[in-house]
C-alpha cells in the first residue's frame, strides 16, 4: 500500500484526535490535492509552515496507529470475517462490525 493511501486510512481512524488546523492542512493536501503553494496562498501561511504541520500530522498518525493498532486490528477482524462460510452471517458481521467503508 502506498504511503498516501495508508495516511488517508489512518486519518479516517484518528483524524478526530487532530486540531482544526492540522485537519484543514491534511484535507487540503491529501483530499483536495492542493500543492503546498496553493494551500499557502489560500491561507496566507508560508509553505514551510504548512510542510512542518503536515509532517507533524503524519508523525502523529503513525504514532497513534503504533500505540492503538486500530487499522491492524481491523484487518485481522476482516480476515476472520472473510473466512466465515455462512454468507448470511458474513453479511451481518460486515454490516455490524465493519460499518466503515475503509474496511470493506
Amino acid at each position: 500500500m502506498e504511503k498516501r493511501d495508508y495516511l488517508i486510512i489512518l486519518y479516517d481512524l484518528y483524524g478526530e484526535l487532530l486540531n482544526d488546523k492540522q485537519k484543514k492542512y491534511f484535507e487540503d493536501y491529501y483530499f483536495q490535492n492542493l500543492s503546498l503553494g496553493e494551500i499557502s496562498e489560500n491561507l496566507g501561511t508560508s509553505r514551510n509552515a504548512i510542510h512542518k504541520v503536515l509532517q507533524g500530522v503524519e508523525e502523529k498518525l503513525f504514532f497513534y496507529e503504533e500505540k492503538l493498532k486500530l487499522y491492524q486490528k481491523s484487518k485481522i477482524i476482516y480476515a476472520i470475517i472473510d473466512n466465515v462460510k455462512d454468507k448470511k452471517i458474513k453479511r451481518i458481521l460486515k454490516e455490524e462490525i465493519l460499518e466503515d467503508e475503509i474496511y470493506k
